[in-house]
């Protein structure tokens, strides 16, 4: 049996957090038209507009939350919210490619709500599944490289026991649990790092669970983490 929990040194800096989960069973992920959310994100990337409309890019609230987030613990330079990133790609005119039909869905809810979304392979973790803060030894392998970056101590990441999942909550993956066409078993996160968007949170939740079942099959589950509920099942 397999759990997520928030740790209580997480919890020590953001006691207001609010983490909604979507535990996603059987679905299937394979890439049958590499092409098929392409108009889905281009439609998403207009709709994010409204969350730039400031002059200066950091004075947008959706990324200045994340701003002030990431000082509170030590982050590589130039570390930023996946959501900032996004946004930064659309607002200099970019496009959000195509990748697989789970992260294509993903990205797309996460542009049109203006939140941060990931999702990784829950069949790959070893062990539990915890939202805490590094030691700074942890086994870190992302995408496109062939070496382990270990976290700093005291960064904010996703861990199980053979190592980091993801840094800076959501800035960087692990490469060991990122969703592939073979995913069966998903684990995805919509993150917020108060309370002051609760009903943006929820309306994220069940836009991506609509599109999951309805795209991809398989069951779905939907929790929202606090300090007052801290742990769930995953499978």
């Amino acid at each position: 049996m397999k759990h997520f929990r928030l740790e209580d040194d997480y919890l020590e800096i953001f006691p207001e957090s609010q983490i909604g989960v979507l535990v996603c069973e059987g679905i299937d992920n394979k890439i049958y038209d590499e092409n098929r959310y392409a108009d889905w994100l281009k439609e998403s990337q207009e709709l994010a507009m409204q969350y730039v409309n400031e002059e200066v890019f950091t004075d947008n609230p959706v990324i200045r939350v994340w701003r002030d987030a990431f000082y509170k613990f030590r982050t590589k330079k130039g570390a930023r919210c996946s959501l900032e990133a996004l946004l930064k790609r659309v607002k200099n005119g970019g496009d959000i490619r195509c990748l697989n039909p789970l992260v294509d869905i993903y990205n797309g809810i996460s542009l049109r709500h203006g939140l941060p979304i990931g999702g990784e392979d829950i069949d790959k973790f070893e062990g539990d599944n915890r939202l805490t803060t590094a030691a700074g030894d942890e086994e870190f392998i992302t995408y496109g490289s062939d070496k382990s970056e270990p976290p700093y101590p005291g960064e904010v990441i996703y861990k199980d026991d053979a190592g980091a999942i993801c840094r800076c909550f959501n800035w960087r993956e692990s490469v060991r649990t990122m969703l592939t066409e073979d995913t069966k078993n998903a684990f995805m996160c919509i993150e917020m790092t108060d309370a002051d968007r609760l009903n943006d949170l929820d309306a994220g939740l069940d836009h991506l669970t609509e599109m999951i079942r309805r795209e991809l099959g398989g069951s779905v589950r939907k929790y929202i983490l606090n300090k007052d509920n801290r742990e769930i099942e995953l499978i």
